[in-house]
């Protein structure tokens, strides 16, 4: 069965609007690293500092009423997670949430006073300082540099310099479109959603390896061919399977986001945002990357 039949779509004529759409997004994204590079954007506690203090009620606490609980008492800007097993319930407070020093002593009182009725016990109490909270931040950036070189060594070696260069410049898109809409909507950055970004960074780079194979497979065939013949007609060749993979990747994250509760909420955000980039850049980014390069490639036969 075949979702698409056979295309010849020119994509490769279509580079100069995507290289404009992506320049805006780069643009937005980069921006919206050098404010987590700063402190500067809407931080977890992960990076930012702050409380983590884990509860275990005596009764089930419904997770609603204990934000709405929590606002009461100043702390609107708290994080909430169920723990399954136990009725036990994971606050976390970020340094900016609370003027008072003693976060933990806070989130105590709030529920003493709105949840009377219901019994809890302190299991565990985090406190995240900013240095610590930094130290992250910037270890962060420096791994997604690290994969970010690691994609390119990996597509220089398997295919061609060039065609490692498209691949980096695909990936780093997607990394910066995940950047760029979390930092238009101001959602939390938290090592969440930094898991996210690096998971989605091998899917899109998974992507564009299955079209650069085909490619590679239709240059040792079709030697007189233009490179934009060539291109175009491996993305048209793959652009089925392309699709059925990434609206499958798609509705398992839809699934996520819907129904998979407040926690993971942002994360299944990420993966939706990065699924729909990273097949948008295999197609319209990385092969427009190497083809602009002009000459004649060389590909291992590998």
């Amino acid at each position: 069965m075949e979702f698409i039949g056979k295309t010849h779509i020119d994509f490769i004529g279509k580079k100069n609007i995507s290289f404009a759409i992506s320049a805006i997004i780069a643009i937005i994204g980069i921006i919206g690293i050098v404010r987590i590079a700063l402190g500067t954007a809407n931080m977890g506690i992960d990076f930012s500092g702050g409380t983590a203090v884990q509860l275990k009620f005596a009764q089930p606490v419904h997770i609603d009423k204990a934000r709405e609980a929590l606002a009461r008492h100043g702390m609107k800007e708290a994080n909430l997670q169920e723990i399954t097993g136990g009725n036990k319930l994971l606050v976390k407070v970020g340094k900016t949430s609370v003027a008072q020093a003693n976060a933990a002593d806070l989130i105590q009182d709030a529920f003493r006073k709105e949840l009377a009725g219901n019994q809890f016990v302190v299991e565990s109490s985090t406190e995240i300082g900013p240095a610590i909270g930094d130290k992250l931040r910037k270890d962060t950036l420096v791994a997604v540099a690290i994969s970010m070189l690691g994609i390119v060594i990996y597509i220089a070696w398997r295919f061609d310099f060039k065609f490692g260069i498209g691949a980096l410049v695909a990936t780093l898109h997607d990394v910066l479109a995940m950047f760029a809409v979390f930092f238009i909507m101001n959602k939390e950055v938290n090592l969440l959603f930094i898991t996210a970004v690096l998971t989605i960074a091998g899917y899109s780079l998974t992507d564009t390896v299955v079209v650069f194979d085909r490619i590679r497979e239709n240059m040792h065939k079709n030697t007189k061919d233009s490179l934009v013949t060539i291109f175009n007609g491996s993305i048209n060749e793959v652009l089925s399977r392309t699709i059925i993979t990434s609206l499958t990747t798609f509705l398992a994250s839809a699934a996520l986001f819907f129904f998979g509760g407040e926690v993971i909420h942002d994360f299944a955000l990420a993966l939706l945002v990065g699924v729909a980039v990273g097949t948008y850049s295999s197609i319209f980014v990385a092969s427009p990357i190497v083809e602009v390069w002009g000459d004649r490639v060389k590909v291992s036969k590998a």
